[in-house]
This record gives structure tokens, sequence and C-alpha cells, in this order.
């Protein structure tokens, strides 16, 4: 779904919304083919679904969402009023993922006719000024990923551009805490979300869960979300079926509620790390590592050790000439974490591997890395 996604999709977003067409299924350059068959493009579907989009595919096999004009408006609803009343939204992510189909959503319940940054072959940075000069007067917005905004950082045009917008919407992962921290010193306010296809989108903007939606925590420490922006299940059923409770989306991530009920997502399941008795999640030990001066980016994850079930690894993209070396790593997560929280492995890489709109892939690093498979840094 290249080029000007304005012209393409907003009207058949409008006329599912409307409630006057048969399901939309967006498809992009970069869809999987796997995705495509989860999809069931053509196939015949419930009266009430106005759109079926791919999941991130972060547990294996993309699923389709299935969701209903309803569960879209109350998504965009739910944003405008968290954020202080609807705008003009910046689309600057593909149209045929969630975050980005949600901003044509959104511009459309307010009425609203977004500007296209096109990304189909990258995002360009330099047109950030232009762009955000496009969107007019009165509030005005944008989402974007973690890596985009890193970027745009880096170019003081295209930050000051962004500083002139109401919120950046931050999704697709947790973000670095330096990049933050260079996004608050440039002015620009953003939003960190947390949210999926299966909730049509963010759902949790800075850990405080949008009007309508409900969380909760399962005996397990996985997060479940409840409310209207859900989506009605999958094109194909999964078993174990995490809609399978009336209302709520049993989801992978392990978290935390406080006594205000603001939730902390610690990292999916399945990237929980055990090593010798202990688990270690990821993200944390990550933020950590973001915070050393000499690691430009970095990821954290397992490796099968005969003794430990598994060591702490940790891939890292340096920062300047300077290498780190694993003692000093170490070192610096011992002061913020536990020892064990601390990598036993470190790998410098020129890049992350990254999946759909900027999604770590640990796995990929994972394999990369076994034993059986070392591959040279």
């Amino acid at each position: 779904m290249p080029g000007d996604a304005v012209a393409t999709v907003l009207p058949a977003l409008q006329r599912v919304l409307d409630g006057g067409d048969d399901a939309f299924t967006p498809v992009g350059p970069d869809t999987d083919p796997s995705a495509l068959s989860a999809l069931r493009v053509g196939d015949p579907i419930d009266d009430d679904i106005a759109l079926v989009v791919a999941t991130s595919g972060t547990t294996g096999v993309p699923k389709g969402a299935l969701l209903t004009g309803m569960s879209l408006k109350a998504s965009a609803a739910a944003t405008h009023d968290r954020l202080g009343g609807p705008g003009s939204w910046l689309l600057a992510l593909p149209p045929h993922h969630i975050a980005g189909i949600q901003v044509l959503v959104r511009s459309l319940v307010a009425g609203t006719t977004p500007v296209q940054l096109d990304v189909t072959t990258g995002f360009d940075v330099t047109r950030l000024p232009a762009a955000v000069a496009a969107l007019g007067s009165g509030r005005r917005y944008t989402s974007l990923v973690a890596t985009q905004l890193a970027k745009a950082l880096a170019v003081p045009s295209s930050a000051a551009a962004l500083a002139e917008l109401d919120a950046v919407l931050l999704g697709g992962g947790p973000a670095p805490q330096p990049i933050l921290d260079a996004a608050s010193a440039a002015g620009v306010r953003v939003v960190r979300t947390y949210g999926m296809s299966e909730t049509a989108g963010g759902c949790v903007y800075d850990g405080v869960p949008l009007a309508g939606v409900q969380l909760r925590i399962g005996d397990d420490g996985r997060i479940a979300i409840g409310g209207a922006t859900l989506a009605q299940g999958y094109r194909n059923p999964v078993d174990p079926d995490p809609f399978a409770e009336p209302g709520w989306f049993t989801t992978n991530d392990i978290g935390a509620l406080d006594s205000s009920g603001r939730l902390t997502v610690l990292g999916r399941a399945d990237d929980a790390i055990s090593t010798g008795g202990l688990t270690v999640f990821p993200g944390p030990v990550e933020a950590v590592l973001s915070t050393h001066p000499a690691v430009a980016e970095c990821a954290v994850f397992g490796i099968d050790d005969d003794r430990l079930g598994q060591r702490v690894a940790a891939a890292v993209v340096v920062a300047g000439a300077s290498q780190p070396t694993l003692e000093e790593l170490r070192a610096h997560v011992a002061g913020s974490l536990d020892i064990t929280a601390a990598p036993r492995e470190l790998h410098v890489v020129a890049a992350l591997p990254r999946r759909g709109i900027g999604k770590l892939d640990r796995k990929a690093l994972a394999q990369r890395f076994s034993r059986d498979g070392l591959a040279p840094d």
C-alpha cells in the first residue's frame, strides 16, 4: 500500500465506519505472506466487522484481529479525550498497521484531513517541518515509534517541528530513556502508549488506561484488558483463546498495577529469561544499559546454558568510537538491578533486528548468537 494512503485508505475506512461496506482488510508491501493467510481476504465475514488487521506476529504466525466500527471509534474518542480534544493528524506510519490506521480513524472522527509523510522507502526526517506546517492551525498530533523519534531528534529542524505538536504518541515497544530525555529537552511532548491490534491500538497512555478501558493482572502476571476498544476475536480461532472470557483480552505481556491503577509493563512472557532459578525481564535491563554513555541501542535476550538454564546476553550498538566491555556493562547494570540481571555475554552489532514498524526482534538475536549458531559480531 505505497503512496497516498490519504487518497486510497481514508475513503475505505470512512465507508466501513459508516457501516456501508464490507470489512476493510489493509495490506502493504511489507505484509508477511503468513499474515495474508491470517487475514483471509475475500472470505465471508460477519456484518458488524469493519476492519481485519494483522497482528504483529510476536508469538509466531500473525493473526487477523476483527475490529468493529464501534471499537475503532471508541478508541479514537478516548484518545482525543485524553489528549485534550480532537485535532489534525500527521500520518508517519504504514497505513496497514493498526497505529497508522488509527491516525486515519482519529482524523475521520475529528472531521479533519490528515497529512501523510510517505514512509514506503523510509522515514525522511527532513520532510517533517513541511509536513507539520501543512497541518495548519489548531491542535496537531502524530504517532511515531522510538526509532523514528530518535532520527528526528538528531536533526534540529525536525526536532523543532515535532515540538510544535500538541502530542507525539510513541508506540511499538518501550523507548530508551535517553531518547525520552532528549525529546523532553527539545520540548517534544511525548505520550508513551501501550496497546496492540487486538485493542484497536494504544489503550494505555503513560501507564494510565484510556476512559472505558479496564486492566487487571492475572495470577500468572499477564495483563488482561477489557473495554469498548476490544476486537471481537481472530479471523482464524487460536487455542488457547485469549478472548475466551467475554469482554476481556488476555495479553502475553507481564505487568503490574500500582495502588493508583498505573500500569508498568515488565515484558513479554516469552521474552523472560530463566537464569539460575530466577526470572529476568529484558526491559528493565535494557533501560539501565541504555543510560551507559557508550550504548546507543541495546537488546537483552536469553541464551541456553547447561548450568543456568539460560544466561543473560546483550547486543549493543555502540555510541561513538569507544566500545564498552562486558565488565563495564555488568557493573553498570548491577548499580541499579540485582547482579543476576547483569549480562554474562556481550555482542557488539551494527544494528538491532526489528520487525514491522520497529519492534525489537529478540528471537532473531537469540538464534544468531546461540551456541550452535554463534555468528561473528
